[in-house]
């Protein structure tokens, strides 16, 4: 009997100290596609880190409403936003102050701190010269110039607070190109554009020499800078909650565009940045070698998976859709009608079912290989004679046997084709997965897009194009080894 208690307690204190040695939940803190978010968003994850919490940065996952998909559904804890932002786009409420746009982020589970201390605010900017010559200061002298071309920031172009209530209150009859807004000055040093949408705060403007356009109408509304959170870190993690809002009125308009300029023109990574104004130690730099074996794995399980699972629904679809002709159209048309989706909303669409990271990616990269999977499968099967189709019948041989042993040999080489396309295709739209935090190739050459830096870019397009050229070489030697000898006939033209 003493046995048996002495037996319990020891379990007992083993389940306590298994539970004491339990890793810490990890938190996670988001960012927008730009420079500077991912700089704040780094900030912020530091404050919880001198915490010893951990602190996971999800970094540049796109414009604004997935960042607020993500912080609502819970994928992430925080991120940084604007208050202009948050009145004129989140929630529509142009004229609410502060404390109205705190109450209607407690009704939806959210809290907001005070501002970081600058307004980034929208502007539009032309290079001083191009200004001088047209004499133009203000946004109304654009009115005089329709003649002038506008690049805009594609989020730029289509939110409350953008390019459609500006227009309407200059009266502007220009006809804007969207375009991402990093790539945005490269085009207005050239030359190919007159106009572009700036961040006050962008390291940019005195870099090229900008002149920043009046805004004397009083278009844009205040942007201060703050950290958006979910109200339940109160409860999960107080002490970072207490640090992100004692990061209010720290930062000045001015230190944020250093740090800005220290990563876009110095070229210094928003780490090490972030960590030298925080007070920490700066990440060790990891090599280009390493960089690239984490992306590839990432991206070959993104593949992987998705493959995987599009072939348990897809090859049992096309071999429905054979079998039963008036049902297979309809199969047809809806697989087609799913890969015209652009890829880029697709991948969105899964946010709120499905989070951020890799489980919206995988569901958007399975939807994307049905159709060849599935097509393939059809045409393979309903493209055997009709003469061998009925032998196999004479000879007595049950339906699902026929299947098996005839019907699916004679089909490999087109099925197997199918997989082929369906796999190449996922390897190039994975890339899209880093806009929602799924990582893979599209990571460095998101960055480096925005960096400006073609090596980062090629750190990702590069063994990107080589993944799918071996992808396509391994199915060649699995159809060539999967084909019965007496099968092995030249590929038709």
């Amino acid at each position: 009997m003493h046995a048996r208690w002495a037996l319990a307690l020891v379990l007992m204190m083993g389940l306590a100290m298994m539970a004491n040695a339990t890793p810490p939940a990890t938190l996670h803190i988001g960012s927008k596609n730009f420079t500077e978010a991912v700089i704040l968003g780094e900030i912020g994850a530091n404050a919880g880190r001198r915490q010893g919490l951990v602190i996971e940065h999800r970094r540049q996952l796109g414009g604004t409403r997935i960042l607020w998909r993500a912080l609502e559904n819970g994928s992430i804890d925080a991120y940084a936003e604007y208050t202009g932002t948050l009145a004129q786009e989140l929630l529509q409420m142009p004229d609410a102050d502060i404390p109205q746009l705190r109450e209607a982020l407690r009704q939806r589970g959210l809290g907001m701190t005070d501002s970081l201390g600058f307004n980034n605010t929208y502007a539009l900017g032309m290079m001083q010269a191009r200004a001088r010559e047209l004499g133009i200061r203000r946004i109304s002298d654009l009115a005089a110039h329709p003649q002038l071309k506008i690049g805009l920031s594609n989020e730029f172009l289509s939110r409350a607070d953008g390019w459609p209530g500006l227009r309407e209150r200059y009266r502007l009859r220009q006809r804007p190109n969207g375009l991402d807004h990093d790539l945005a000055y490269r085009g207005l040093q050239s030359g190919a554009i007159d106009v572009i949408d700036l961040y006050s705060t962008d390291a940019e403007i005195p870099y090229y020499q900008l002149q920043v356009l009046q805004d004397d109408l009083q278009y844009f509304p205040d942007y201060q800078a703050v950290f958006l959170y979910r109200l339940d870190l109160q409860q999960r993690a107080p002490q970072w909650l207490s640090a992100l809002q004692g990061l209010a009125g720290r930062i000045d308009a001015a230190t944020m565009q250093r740090l800005n300029q220290q990563v876009k023109i110095d070229s210094r990574s928003e780490s090490e940045v972030a960590a030298q104004w925080s007070g920490v130690a700066a990440p060790a730099p990891r090599s280009r070698a390493s960089r690239i074996w984490q992306r590839t794995i990432e991206h070959m399980a993104l593949v992987a998976v998705s493959l995987g699972l599009a072939l348990l629904v897809a090859l049992p679809l096309g071999v429905f859709a054979a079998r039963h002709p008036r049902w297979g159209q309809w199969i047809l048309s809806i697989t087609g009608l799913l890969q015209t989706l652009p890829s880029l909303a697709v991948f969105v669409f899964m946010i709120p079912l499905f989070g951020i990271g890799a489980k919206p990616a995988i569901a958007a990269l399975f939807l994307y290989s049905l159709l060849p999977i599935v097509r393939n499968t059809h045409a393979g099967l309903t493209g055997i004679p009709r003469d061998l189709r009925e032998t196999a019948a004479a000879i007595g041989l049950p339906p699902r046997t026929r299947l098996w042993k005839v019907e699916l040999p004679l089909a490999l080489r087109t099925i197997l084709a199918g997989i082929k396309i369906a796999a190449v295709i996922n390897v190039g739209t994975a890339t899209l997965g880093a806009l929602i935090g799924a990582g893979g190739y599209g990571q460095p050459i998101l960055t480096g897009i925005r960096l400006d830096d073609i090596p980062l870019i090629l750190e990702g397009a590069i063994p990107a194009a080589g993944l799918a050229l071996l992808v396509q070489a391994g199915f060649e030697l699995l159809e060539r080894w999967l084909t019965p000898r007496g099968l092995r006939l030249p590929a038709r033209d």
